[in-house]
């Protein structure tokens, strides 16, 4: 079963109005949806996700408690056009749940576990046509390098990317076991067993065929733009460069801009919009890492429109 991350912290978070609109832009499995929805009375839930799989899944587990809500099989890039086409421009709370669901990764056949053997694919959209199969066998090997460096962060990105050519020009790669064996004959074994870079190489991977950070950094902004005063965005993520996208974000927003800080005058078209209300992440507690392994490495930032 999923396991909604720091779901008591963001939902209190959030502070609810049992007469706001609010927007999961990550329904996911319908953890945080479900728990905005039971507190809503005259208000409305938006939900998106363009995993059909979720979409199913989360429908059944929020219809028992009433019709206010919808579920938008979209990505959340698409959050400001959507709601406009419900005639919605502005909104009390948003939360995004980023990342790999737990659900996708235990599920084989998607492709998102270096663990189980199955066709690379790890798209969350299943209608995309863009996949891991497409990328490990088409990309060139500086392109691979490129993917592997920048958002798996590993440092034998060029020994992997080289091997991965090397083994193409004999065969197609297909399964992600197989790319597992490749990594593995990469590295040195040491390495391999005690740092775990398939990990790594797994994340880079999909963070590419998702485009997950680019579409981050392009929403995010556009989401600051819905929120009514006094409305709230949350946002959890789960690995460093998730993370620094919405701390600079956060911090773009919530700043004075240098050039006239410090001026006792500042005209009020100056001043932020926003403030800031976890200077530092909130993580998750020892107990919850316990029972939920997968919830050790995120975070969670808050910032409100004042």
């Amino acid at each position: 079963m999923h396991k909604s991350v720091l779901l008591e912290e963001s939902i209190k978070a959030l502070q609810i109005k049992e007469d706001g609109i609010y927007v999961d832009a990550t329904l996911g499995y319908g953890g945080h949806s479900y728990e905005i929805l039971r507190r809503l009375k005259r208000g409305f839930l938006f939900a998106f996700d363009q995993d059909s799989n979720a979409i199913l899944v989360s429908h059944e587990k929020l219809e028992p408690l009433g019709s206010n809500y919808k579920l938008i099989s979209s990505n959340f890039e698409n959050m400001v056009l959507e709601l406009k086409n419900n005639d919605i421009s502005g909104v009390d709370g948003i939360i995004f749940d980023l990342g790999v669901s737990s659900p996708q990764i235990d599920d084989a056949s998607r492709g998102f576990s270096f663990m189980k053997d199955a066709t690379l694919d790890m798209r969350m959209n299943q209608k995309q046509k863009f996949s891991a199969l497409e990328l490990i066998n088409q990309y060139q090997e500086k392109d691979l390098f490129k993917v592997f460096i920048k958002y798996g962060e590993e440092k034998f990105s060029k020994q992997i990317a080289k091997k991965i050519i090397e083994v193409r020009k004999t065969k197609e790669i297909k399964t992600t076991l197989e790319l597992v064996e490749i990594i593995k004959s990469s590295v040195p074994y040491k390495y391999f067993i005690t740092r775990h870079p398939e990990r790594r190489i797994f994340q880079a991977i999909r963070i590419e065929v998702n485009k997950e950070l680019e579409v981050l950094e392009n929403t995010l902004p556009e989401a600051l733009k819905l929120l009514n005063k006094g409305g709230r965005l949350v946002v959890i993520t789960f690995h460093s460069l998730e993370d620094r996208i919405v701390k600079n974000i956060f911090k773009d927003h919530t700043n004075i801009p240098d050039i006239i800080k410090g001026d006792p005058n500042i005209s009020k078209e100056y001043l932020p919009k926003y403030k800031l209300i976890t200077k530092k992440p909130i993580i998750p507690t020892q107990e919850e890492i316990k029972e939920n392994s997968r919830s050790a490495s995120s975070k969670l930032r808050i910032i409100e429109r004042i």
